[in-house]
């Protein structure tokens, strides 16, 4: 949408150089954009509540299959590959070694225990097994890249001249982002002004979000199979893009400028990681329980994090922690 020759940017506005970026000019020229895509991501979350809520998705999942889900995914995601490279671009070497160290942690040394020092009330101090690698794969080679990218901007091994290849890997180039923003910002909604609609705009989201409800039906199945659970029934399906559509209409209440949806990467990750967010308390917190003497007493927390599916059992290739 914003690539309409009506919302193409200023020319004044392309050299970062001669920009005051707390003009009142410059304001406006980005908030009335928000204000355009706040407007037509509202409206087109109705159209994907009404699919949702009204069964329609369920109905026409008998015309979405793999045949359909893995086209559309590829062409949702073959458009991100310039923005993809480009990101990498900024500094090959970085970006090589960061994508070595994520297919390391999670491909090579995820069966690798790391002994981590914990404290029990039975055993007191001991140490336990904690699958590091295999949990946190893509922090820690995150971690890693951006630590040496620190070592590399202190020691002056990245150029300082903006113009420069490698630059923009330094870790001080928008060090004063953090010192120019506000300690408390409390969003709300209609925050940049009163929502603009365009029937161009609402067209060309809605083409979006027909997109978005055929991979978020891929996403479900991917998950579901990923952490063993059996295939999402159509009421859960529709349940899911309904709640979707709701999400991206208070997202374009508050004008965040984007919509929510089942993220693919996500479900990604936990292909690697092996490991999903489903919790369950094991003893509840300071809640009384009763020994197996007959003595009631305080029970510590424990917190146990499991890949379950819906009849309860945990999946071979699951992991486990316990808190």
């Amino acid at each position: 949408m914003l690539s309409l020759p009506s919302w193409r940017c200023p020319e004044w506005t392309l050299n970062a150089s001669q920009v005051n970026i707390s003009s009142p000019e410059f304001t406006e020229e980005w908030q009335k954009r928000i204000r355009e895509l706040q407007g037509v991501i509202m409206v087109a979350s109705c159209v994907q509540m009404l699919v949702g809520f009204s069964g329609l998705i369920g109905f026409l999942m008998r015309f979405i299959g793999p045949l359909t889900i893995a086209p559309t995914i590829s062409l949702v995601a073959l458009p991100l590959f310039d923005s993809a490279g480009n990101d990498a671009g900024v500094h090959w070497g970085i970006s090589t070694m960061t994508i070595f160290l994520i297919v390391l942690f999670s491909q090579y040394l995820k069966n690798i225990a790391v002994p981590v020092p914990i404290y029990g009330r039975k055993e007191k101090c001991h140490t336990s097994k904690f699958y590091l690698f295999q949990v946190f794969p893509v922090l820690l080679g995150l971690c890693i890249s951006w630590f040496l990218c620190f070592v590399f901007t202190v020691t002056n091994t990245f150029p300082s001249a903006p113009t420069a290849y490698g630059y923009l890997a330094r870790t001080d180039t928008k060090g004063n982002v953090l010192s120019q923003a506000p300690w408390f910002r409390f969003p709300y909604p209609g925050q940049w002004g009163l929502p603009t609609i365009s029937l161009a705009g609402v067209f060309g989201i809605i083409a979006g979000v027909i997109s978005s409800m055929v991979e978020s039906v891929g996403d479900y199945y991917a998950c579901a199979r990923l952490v063993g659970a059996p295939p999402p029934p159509k009421h859960a399906i529709n349940r899911g893009i309904g709640i979707e559509g709701l999400g991206c209409l208070l997202a374009g209440a508050w004008g965040t400028g984007n919509g929510t949806t089942s993220y693919s990467e996500n479900v990604g990750a936990l292909g690697i990681t092996r490991f999903c967010t489903s919790s369950c308390t094991r003893y509840l917190p300071f809640w009384p329980r009763l020994e197996h003497d007959g003595k009631e007493e305080m029970g510590v927390s424990q917190l146990t994090l499991v890949s379950q599916n819906s009849s309860g059992k945990r999946p071979k290739c699951a992991t486990e922690t316990r808190m």
